[in-house]
């Protein structure tokens, strides 16, 4: 027994323990489960209203207080709302935590509720219940609801993903233990085909409760269409609501309905959409999501991890957007790597012929030429077949070490004859002096493609004698004018170079239709909409030859993971979180949680198998494939990319081995080939798109023959990803086997682990074509992954850390946004401006200076003298200050209601029947505002809504055009940063400070022109000439409240550069039922009888607003 094992026998380990944690609740459950299935169908259906009721009175007194505080807000004077807003926030807070306490109460009768449900479609064709309402608006659309007198007949059968499925699910107990767990927002981890679509019915059902909404979050389209079809009838059969926001188009009122559910179904990317264009609304009625109440993510390892840097961008056009350089430096590029693939191959020939002499000096130079060869082009498959030589990998190494001593101090040596330098561990190509020279060729300014020293050159212009202010700045404009177009030049050439040397067509991306297309390399399919930042997409359109697509100005940004961080309460599941459960635990503060399987598992998983070269590799896995085929078992083959797998189809054509092949080109006919891999001696080839979410199902001819055999051909740099492939065999208790064939040239075990087993296989003296067996060597492996796992969660977390200083901007932003466009806490902000300008004012200036800033902002004389200003305390002399101010104010806006009352009363008294909304004309003295008003709401408000209204219009305009500048700083701040490498400095710290540089920049201009405008606005007032006394205001119909026009900004989701940040299944491939012609939804003819049973025809009844 070693260490660790007697630890846990002692102590227990995390799995025993929290299995501890679960079983008194599923205990709990089965207690309850027998009261709950005697009720008969109707008394079932009234225990669901009855929790209801319970949980909304178990909170009653707090949101009286709520609606009390509500009530008295208007009645307050500006000033004091801030406190009575903190206390409706905190009430609000404690409802959530009383409904949580209260749902825990429930838990045992609501999920006995759910298997009883379950169990009763099961087992009936058809359940007759009392109709209800609900029921008889859900007759009016769903097929599997009709109407008989008083009442409702659910039939078992229902449409899901365009197939009439047969509900045959109960839950068992494994269920409800996954059930809890997801309810207590943690991350159930579970096995294929222990049935997680099912698990999530449990909690989804209990949180939805509240009325505050769930929402179950999918990795594509097809599987929230088809789990809203397939669970919904679960809920509806218990009054809830359930609908899906990919059914309907962004922005329409359909799709707020969809939000209203109780139970609301939807793709990740959708939702954070969703949340971008609310946050990009001009009215309320755009408005789609409501509060982030309880989130479940199927696959959540997918979204949260692989998925969540990714950033979900709208943008929209740019100034001179179609101006890139891409195009033009390309050839020059195409010359520069031509070159270095020539000087790469005439070292490496230098290095082999100097090696094989074996003289000790000879051999120096040789490892030199080959290590030149290596930082030249590491991925030469010339050089990877000789590294795997006996020694070679080992000599390399040591010669590295020599010229890395003293902090690289060598260095220069081995890169100096070189044009560019490759860094396959940091991802990073750069240019040398000896490159620079290339491509700068006769070119008049030799610093063409050389990044001016610009802090020198601005410290040196600051001592220049006899300059006038005005020269000074002129010189500094040219300087920075000089380096931002350098900048861009370089950059440029450093992204074609990164283009051109480290991603491969066929490998990272496809060419279809004239678009480069991005294959998710933890799934290899396609991801649609996907593009590369950072102009690197733009590099291989322009190596590709197609199309290079215009730059985009970003107006909305939001990471899933910053977006997801946002729900009250969050849980997920999968079959693959564990390797990945310390940065679930360190981001989202989510535990996982593994849910034992309902049968063991009787799969049998083999040590990795590893050979020198990769030939011998793939030699090796088609005669396994071809003794696998003669015992009569199904075979998947799993590989790293499209090349491999079309590579692998050919050998095997060869051997006149049938076979179907599955990869990001093929991916149409996916459910056909996954349909037929578990037959009996089926051959399929598939990249990790065969991994997640596959179902494959064996027949008992199969299972005597061992199952279905996984050979993986490469390991994946996550072990996620393995896992999963792994995964696909031992469904259910089903027997299988995987193995992993593994070469020392594989890019894993190249970069970080084959020097440790090629010096063990050169010492055992293996032959060519030998394989090394053994659990060491797969640990080994395992501890290779671990390393490039930290790694890439290094680059993630350093992601994160530019993506925070962006998320606590937003926050800040869409706060204050959200506040003008609801108008409800508008007071509060602008009370806080008057109060920043007034501090500010006083703080940052001289007496001079005050008064000017006072008077430019404020519209207003210094209440205070210049003796004061020296002696008193700054923060007496702001207090004073903001007092006048506020009484300024005030006056202001009720004299802009007194002027409007009588002209909205006379309209509203003579012509309210004809208008609903009118505008009303409003200047600063610059320009003119038209203010469009509900004429309802100024009436009976005596026209403080019209001074709502110019509040509101002015807010929202000066946030927009504010926050929509700072994005564009950032982006180029963000792109800026990175050049402080070369002067040894932190780009993220550089970053972190300027940014908050900007941002205070931009508060300052958001609140002096909101205060500045807001303090200056009147209504133009026309004397008429016969009257002196009367005064004439024009006010026109507005035209009714437009919706924001979202047609001009397109929505995309940006790559990273870092190949790790790649995304989530864009296809299903779960078990897929025979295919059936799809039914459309049952239509009703208008003048056919409403399927309600009121008698009335249908567009009298449910039809009547359609």
């Amino acid at each position: 027994m070693g260490f660790n094992e007697f630890l846990s026998s002692i102590f227990g380990n995390k799995s025993t323990r929290d299995m501890k944690e679960i079983k008194p609740w599923v205990e709990k459950i089965k207690a309850a489960y027998p009261e709950v299935e005697k009720l008969d169908n109707d008394a079932l259906r009234a225990k669901t209203e009855e929790l209801k009721k319970y949980i909304r009175e178990s909170a009653t007194a707090e949101r009286a207080k709520v609606e009390e505080l509500k009530a008295s807000i208007e009645s307050l004077e500006l000033e004091d709302r801030e406190e009575v807003f903190a206390q409706i926030d905190k009430i609000e807070k404690e409802i959530l935590e009383k409904y949580e306490k209260a749902l825990d109460e429930v838990l045992p009768v609501a999920f006995s509720i759910v298997k009883a449900t379950a169990k009763r479609f099961a087992e009936n064709e058809e359940i007759v219940v009392t109709a209800t309402e609900f029921d008889r608006q859900l007759a009016a659309t769903k097929d599997f609801v009709r109407i008989e007198g008083d009442k409702a007949i659910y039939q078992n059968h229902w449409i899901a993903g365009g197939n009439d499925t047969v509900w045959n699910m109960v839950h068992y107990d494994v269920q409800l233990f996954g059930g809890v767990v997801l309810h207590k927002g943690k991350i159930a981890e579970m096995a294929t085909g222990e049935g997680k679509t099912l698990v999530a019915t449990l909690p989804v059902f209990l949180n939805a409760l509240t009325g505050n909404g769930v929402h179950v979050v999918t990795v594509n389209d097809y599987l929230a269409k088809r789990d809203s079809e397939w669970m919904g009838p679960l809920y509806m059969f218990h009054g809830l609501s359930v609908d899906c926001i990919d059914r309907h188009q962004p922005n329409s009122d359909a799709r707020r309905q969809a939000y209203l559910a109780d139970i609301t179904f939807g793709t990740n990317n959708e939702f954070g959409f969703d949340y971008l264009r609310d946050n990009m609304a001009i009215s309320p009625k755009d408005l789609v999501q409501r509060q982030h109440n309880y989130a479940i993510v199927d696959e959540v390892d997918s979204v949260l991890i692989d998925d969540a840097r990714t950033p979900l961008i709208i943008s929209g056009p740019v100034p001179k957007g179609d101006d890139q350089l891409f195009e033009q430096l390309r050839p020059l590029v195409e010359r520069l790597v031509e070159a270095q693939k020539i000087l790469a191959t005439k070292y490496l020939s230098e290095a082999k012929k100097l090696i094989a002499t074996g003289d000790k000096k000879d051999m120096e130079e040789g490892f030199l030429a080959l290590y030149r060869s290596h930082k030249a082009l590491p991925k030469n498959k010339a050089l990877i077949k000789f590294l795997s030589e006996q020694g070679i990998k080992a000599g390399m190494l040591k010669t590295e070490e020599i010229y890395m001593e003293q902090n690289n101090k060598r260095m220069h040596e081995v890169t100096d004859p070189l044009y560019f330098v490759i860094d396959e561990k940091l991802n990073s190509v750069d240019l040398t002096d000896k490159g620079v020279d290339l491509i700068t060729g006769n070119s008049e300014d030799p610093t063409l493609f050389v990044l001016p020293d610009i802090a020198g050159q601005l410290s040196e212009l600051e001592n220049v004698p006899n300059l006038t202010n005005e020269e000074k700045l002129q010189k500094k404009d040219e300087l920075l004018t000089n380096y931002a177009i350098k900048s861009e030049r370089v950059h440029t050439i450093n992204q074609l170079l990164k283009a051109y040397t480290m991603f491969e067509k066929d490998d990272e991306y496809v060419v279809i239709d004239g678009q480069v297309k991005i294959v998710d390399e933890q799934t290899g399919r396609i991801m649609e909409g996907r593009r590369y930042s950072d102009g690197l997409h733009q590099a291989i359109e322009a190596k590709e030859r197609v199309k290079v697509e215009a730059a985009t100005q970003t107006f909305a940004t939001i990471t899933l993971q910053n977006y997801f961080r946002m729900y009250h309460k969050l849980s997920g599941m999968t079959g693959t979180a564990e390797t990945e459960a310390g940065e679930l635990w360190d981001i989202y503060k989510l535990d996982v949680v593994v849910i034992p399987t309902n049968r063991p598992i009787a799969r049998k998983d083999m040590n990795d198998r590893v050979y020198k070269t990769k030939r011998e590799k793939y030699k090796a896995v088609i005669e396994e494939i071809e003794q696998l085929v003669q015992a009569g078992r199904p075979v998947l083959v799993g590989t790293t990319s499209v090349e491999i797998s079309e590579m692998l189809s050919k050998m095997l054509t060869m051997r006149k081995i049938e076979h179907n092949v599955l990869n990001a080109k093929l991916h149409q006919k996916e459910a056909e080939i996954v349909a037929k891999a578990g037959l009996s001696c089926a051959v399929t080839i598939a990249t990790n798109m065969a991994g997640r979410g596959t179902d494959i199902k064996l027949s008992p001819e199969v299972k005597a023959a061992g199952g279905l055999a996984i050979i993986g051909t490469e390991r994946h740099e996550s072990r996620r990803v393995d896992r999963q492939l792994r995964g696909r065999a031992g469904r259910q208790g089903d027997p299988g086997s995987s193995v992993f064939f593994v070469s020392l040239e594989d890019d894993l075990m190249r970069l970080f682990s084959s020097d440790r087993i090629a010096s063990v296989m050169d010492r055992l003296g293996f032959q060519e074509g030998e394989m090394i067996e053994h659990k060491m060597i797969s640990n080994s492996i395992e501890r290779a992954q671990k390393k490039v796992e930290e790694n890439n969660f290094g680059i993630r977390k350093r992601l994160l850390e530019y993506d925070d200083v962006m998320n606590k901007q937003r926050t800040v932003v869409y706060t204050k946004r959200r506040h003008a466009l609801m108008g409800e806490r508008i007071g509060m902000d602008i009370v806080n401006m008057i109060w920043d300008r007034c501090a500010n004012a006083i703080e940052n200036n001289d007496y001079e200076g005050c008064q000017m800033e006072l008077l430019q902002t404020l519209a207003m004389e210094t209440p205070f003298t210049e003796e004061e200003f020296r002696n008193e305390k700054k923060e007496k002399l702001a207090d004073k200050t903001f007092n006048i101010a506020m009484e300024n104010f005030k006056r202001k806006t009720e004299r802009l209601a007194q002027i409007a009352n009588p002209v909205i009363k006379q309209v509203y008294e003579n012509q309210g029947h004809m208008y609903e909304n009118i505008l009303i004309p409003i200047t600063d003295g610059k320009r003119m505002y038209n203010i469009s008003c509900n004429l309802k709401a100024a009436y009976e408000s005596e026209s403080k809504e019209v001074v709502k209204s110019f509040e509101k219009s002015i807010l929202l305009h000066v946030i927009d055009e504010a926050w929509k500048e700072n994005l564009r700083e950032l982006d180029e701040l963000k792109h800026s940063v990175q050049n402080a490498s070369y002067e040894q400095k932190d780009p993220l710290l550089i970053y972190k400070l300027e940014s908050v540089t900007l941002f205070d920049a931009m508060v300052n201009k958001i609140n002096n022109q909101t205060v500045s405008i807001l303090m200056r606005g009147q209504i133009p007032v026309q004397e008429a000439p016969d009257e002196p006394s009367a005064r004439r205001v024009e006010v026109l119909q507005a035209a009714p409240e437009q919706r924001q026009d979202m047609s001009k900004y397109r929505e995309n989701k940006q790559d990273l550069n870092d190949p790790n940040q790649q995304a989530a299944a864009n296809q299903d491939t779960r078990e897929q039922q025979k295919r059936e012609p799809i039914r459309a939804e049952k239509t009703v003819g208008r003048n056919d009888p409403c399927p309600c049973g009121s008698g009335k025809k249908y567009k009298n009844c449910h039809g009547r607003n359609l």
